[in-house]
């Protein structure tokens, strides 16, 4: 179990220069957004304009704040992801375009390499208690929460995450004031997200 802290997320500017993005946690450690086998990140969205292409690479994106947006992938009809959407999968190496519906909006990424990872993204209200998935999990706090397994207990603010691994036995009790992004990772061959 670790937890990642809000205030050290590493900052850095899109893969196409039209933002900045803020790592949450890459895999592996210290890789670029050009070889990266996992990645999860947050961008703030300030204007309308195409996402970045990634080859090879699947994307989920999920709304943390704002009023949303309007998101066209490979020329497909217009998806209105905002506070209330499910997360969103789509292939990163099609063509993709955000249009902000009523200002900025702060966007949640899970990015993973195929054929070496999959990944799923839900978002879970609390209470909950979570049985062990034998996957990679994250926790991304989106508010105040407290994470207990077994006789151990970890305090989050927001937009803090905490990471465990397949070897946790013990069910997550969660609990806290809004609802929590629930990240999955698997590496490929070890079984199916679904």
């Amino acid at each position: 179990m670790k937890t990642l802290r809000a205030s050290d997320h590493k900052r850095m500017p899109w893969k196409n220069g039209g933002g900045e993005t803020v790592e949450i946690a890459v895999f592996p450690a210290g890789a670029s957004i050009e070889d990266f086998d996992w990645r999860i990140s947050m961008a703030t969205v300030a204007s309308d304009g195409p996402f970045s292409i990634f080859p090879d690479v699947d994307r989920t994106l999920s709304i943390l704040s704002g009023a949303g947006m309007e998101l066209t992938i490979d020329g497909g009809a217009p998806l209105i992801l905002d506070l209330d959407s499910e997360p969103c999968p789509f292939p990163a190496d099609k063509p993709a375009s955000a249009r902000l519906i009523n200002g900025i909006v702060t966007d949640l990424n899970i990015m993973t390499r195929r054929g070496r990872f999959s990944h799923r993204v839900i978002r879970q209200p609390v209470p909950v208690s979570l049985r062990p998935s034998g996957f990679l999990r994250f926790v991304l706090a989106t508010g105040k929460h407290t994470i207990a397994f077994g006789a151990e207990k970890f305090d989050l603010g927001p937009l803090d995450c905490l990471i465990f691994a397949a070897e946790v036995t013990d069910d997550l009790v969660i609990s806290g004031d809004s609802e929590v992004f629930l990240i999955e990772l698997v590496s490929e061959g070890e079984g199916d997200l679904r």
